[in-house]
Formats: C-alpha cells, sequence, structure tokens
C-alpha cells in the first residue's frame, strides 16, 4: 500500500498544510537505534492533532456502554494475493463489493476490508506499534477497512476523517497458531520487495480473538501519508504465536533480490502524543488488586 499513500501524502499535505515532528524522542532510547530508517529523521507530516500509534493507559480509557459489539464477516474467497511492499507484507482482498466487512462497535457505517498486515520487532521485547500502560507485545496485525458507503474509492477514504477503519491485535509468544500457519507458509515465496503471490481462500478472522473487548479512538495511519482517517478498534486480547512464526516474519527482506540483505525487522511507527483525544473501551473495569471486574452478561462477539 505504500506507492499508493505516497501520492496521498503529497496531496494531504499541499491541502492541509505541515507541521514538524521529532519522532526520535517519541521513544526509548533502547528503541532508537531499531528505527527503521523512514522514522529516524524528522518528518513532515499533514495535520498533527490525530496521530497513530498511542500508548492506551488502561485506567485512562473511559467505558462507553454504547459501544456495540463488532460485526465481522469476511468471505475467504475474496483473498488475492500475499505483497512485500519492502516495508511489511500485505495479504489483500478484493473490496469491489460488500463480500468482506465490519460493521457495529464504533462504527456508523460498513467497511469493506482492503488488506491485512502485520508489524514486527527483531526481538520480542518489542514489534508492536500500540502499547498498553506502556507494554510492548512482539508484534501487531492490522486489518484495514475503508466506508464503501461515504466514498466510491479508498483511495478517497484514506484522505477523509471518517474514511478507515482498522482492527489492531496484539501477537503474543506463546502456543503454535494454527490459522496463521498457513500464511507463514507462504512468506518464503514472498521473501524480497516488490514480489507477489496468489493467496486465495484464507479467511483472517481466525486472527481475531474471540473475546469481543475493544478499545477506540481516533487516529491516522502508521504509514505515509500518515492522514488522520482512521478510527482505530485496538482487540483488548492477543492473539498466541509460537517463536518459529514470530522468526518466519524476521526472514523477510526489506531489499530486492540482488541487493544487499537487510531484514524485514523492527517495522513499526514510535507512539505518537495522546494530545486531547479519549480512548473509549467496550468493556466496564475496576482495578481491584490489580484484578479486572467485568459484568457478567457482556455479549458475545457476533460472527456470521
Amino acid at each position: 500500500m505504500l506507492p499508493l499513500l505516497r501520492r496521498a501524502w503529497v496531496a494531504a499535505a499541499c491541502r492541509r498544510g505541515t507541521r514538524r515532528c521529532s519522532l526520535g524522542a517519541c521513544c526509548s532510547y533502547r528503541l532508537r537505534d531499531a528505527l527503521h530508517p523512514l522514522w529516524q529523521s524528522p518528518l513532515t507530516i499533514p495535520g498533527g492533532t490525530r496521530q497513530s500509534p498511542i500508548n492506551i493507559q488502561w485506567r485512562d480509557s473511559v467505558y462507553d456502554p454504547f459501544l456495540k459489539p463488532l460485526k465481522i464477516s469476511y468471505d475467504p474467497t475474496t483473498c488475492l494475493h500475499i505483497w512485500n511492499n519492502g516495508y511489511s507484507f500485505l495479504v489483500e482482498f478484493d473490496d469491489s463489493t460488500d463480500r468482506s466487512t465490519i460493521v457495529g462497535g464504533p462504527l456508523e457505517n460498513q467497511y469493506r476490508l482492503k488488506q491485512f498486515h502485520f508489524h514486527w520487532g527483531a526481538i520480542n521485547e518489542w514489534g508492536s506499534e500500540h502499547t498498553v500502560d506502556s507494554k510492548f507485545y512482539p508484534a501487531e496485525l492490522h486489518l484495514v477497512h475503508w466506508n464503501a458507503v461515504a466514498y466510491p474509492t479508498f483511495e478517497e477514504a484514506v484522505m477523509e476523517g471518517n474514511g478507515l477503519a482498522v482492527i489492531g491485535v496484539f501477537l503474543k509468544l506463546g502456543t503454535h497458531h494454527e490459522g496463521l500457519q498457513t500464511l507463514v507458509d507462504a512468506l518464503p515465496a514472498v521473501k524480497h520487495k516488490d514480489t507477489i503471490i496468489e493467496f486465495d481462500v484464507f479467511d483472517p478472522s481466525c486472527l481475531i480473538p474471540s473475546c469481543p473487548d475493544y478499545w477506540t479512538y481516533a487516529g491516522s495511519l502508521t504509514t505515509p501519508p500518515l492522514t488522520e482517517s482512521v478510527t482505530w478498534i485496538i482487540k483488548k486480547k492477543p492473539i498466541e504465536v509460537d517463536e518459529n512464526q514470530l522468526e518466519a516474519f524476521r526472514m523477510l527482506l526489506f531489499t530486492s533480490d540482488g541487493e544487499e540483505e537487510k531484514r524485514m525487522v523492527d517495522n513499526f511507527r514510535p507512539l505518537q502524543p495522546l494530545m486531547n483525544r479519549t480512548v473509549r473501551s467496550s468493556f466496564q473495569i475496576r482495578h481491584l488488586l490489580n484484578t479486572e471486574v467485568q459484568p457478567k452478561d457482556r455479549a458475545e462477539q457476533i460472527r456470521p
């Protein structure tokens, strides 16, 4: 998606004005050496009041009883291919019809699935873009959807405040994930930048935890053009993957065939300031001796 978003970056900068942001100051000293070159120098960013990712403070999130369960309906046959774009690998979908969609949650309209991708670190101590109470996960999944009710194309939706909805799922080290393994087995074929293979009949709902709880906030893309067009839906519970599956991500390359090999690791953007935004939660929390207490009648996440 990066080539497309670079074109949108230029348009956004011209239309909205720009500001300077020292992204290096947004992350800890230990992580600075791990930053992707995209984030190692000051960058001109359009807008700037709702940038992503952020640190989610559990205690500061606000329970919203009006948030609905998120309804996910993905058609596995809409999966098209896997593409190494030189920053991550994208699994892209046919979004010409409403066959793979989400609705509900904080969303007013139905959104179509465009693609999903991951961000991960060189080691398990970091890798996710969002954090929870300053805790990093080894990786984070992003499922990118666009508002096809309000906008005729994905390219137009990218530029609008309610244009995109991204589900974020944390990955933690644990047991082997059978659903993910189907994807992992295909990764050697897209080891190099700009390689692409067919990848059909895959249901990404297998990568989404069954727990319905989530946080939501208004944010931005985390790759250029960084447009402030995203309603983020961050799932509270992570999914478990094993060490070999994470290592398969790290075997991919930022570079094309024939170039000096550079491993695809640490492809995450540093944290951005929350500013005046509120992070809402779909679940109610009270802290009693660091124990989370939730209502017993919490509705389950709706699946077709």
